[in-house]
């Protein structure tokens, strides 16, 4: 059985503030070890439940935040960027299942730490063929385009609630409880490296009895809407051939997922200029 698990920071164990997950801050060095130690719980609680192959995307700003030092060396990491699939590197038909580790919530959503999409300085909301969507949106649709779906996911109570209603009863790891974009009630490490341990198992022993969620498949063409902060970000995304635009929002409609989600990145990609 072959797992990716596609990484991101915000939402990783004691995370609460942009300078624990920008690199050169005085912070983040701390917050990459978390972020290794976050990530090496899904892999011991996958492997230990039957997955016999681990690929990892470290997701996160310039894809070079995991330390490689200490992986766990059953596993193997994407790192970089900009590579093919971005935060999903790795993916591909012959995965079983999908890990969000350390995923957060969608721009906009009250008790969430560091809630944004893809870029919280450019995109100001996403939808895929009209769903308001988030990162974890974008990135199970892509799984979903490989028929892989995704199982198990950790992040603050608020990013799980978003991506179990949008995916179904897939398994959490609440690592954090939000009060506020820059505050939430975090549990220590050693907590949190269990229930992710404890997540992935049980997500893996879904999987190979049948009972996890199906993948995350949309009715093709596929219409990616991106609502940017501003007209002069919009007006460099429209420079995209065969896009349309409506104020601050820019579309683009692709005959299937992978072709949407390189034309999204793209158009954000120019529109932050």
């Amino acid at each position: 059985m072959k797992i990716l698990i596609a990484t991101d920071m915000e939402g990783i164990t004691g995370v609460t503030t942009w300078e624990q997950v920008t690199p050169g801050s005085a912070e983040y060095a701390r917050f990459r070890k978390l972020m290794t130690q976050d990530v090496n719980a899904a892999v011991r609680g996958a492997v230990e439940a039957g997955a016999d192959e681990v690929i990892i995307a470290d997701g996160h700003w310039n894809g070079s935040n995991i330390l490689i030092e200490e992986l766990d060396p059953r596993a193997r990491l994407n790192t970089g960027s900009p590579s093919p699939f971005s935060m999903m590197q790795g993916i591909d038909e012959t995965a079983d299942g999908v890990f969000f580790v350390g995923y957060h919530a969608r721009n906009g959503s009250p008790d969430a730490v560091l809630d944004h999409t893809w870029s919280s300085k450019t995109v100001a909301n996403v939808w895929l063929n009209d769903i308001l969507t988030g990162e974890y949106g974008l990135n199970a649709a892509v799984a979903g385009h490989f028929s892989v779906p995704v199982i198990m996911a950790s992040g603050d109570q608020t990013a799980c609630a978003q991506i179990v209603e949008l995916l179904g009863d897939i398994e959490t790891a609440v690592v954090k409880q939000a009060v506020g974009r820059y505050a939430a009630e975090c549990l220590p490490p050693q907590m949190t490296q269990d229930m992710i341990f404890m997540s992935a198992a049980q997500a893996v022993e879904r999987l190979e009895d049948g009972d996890a969620p199906d993948p995350f498949v949309l009715d093709a063409p596929v219409r990616v809407t991106v609502e940017f902060f501003s007209s002069d970000m919009a007006d460099r995304a429209s420079r995209i051939p065969s896009t349309q635009r409506s104020g601050t929002r820019v579309s683009l409609t692709a005959e299937e997922m992978v072709s949407a989600y390189n034309g999204f990145r793209a158009m954000v990609m120019l529109a932050g200029g």
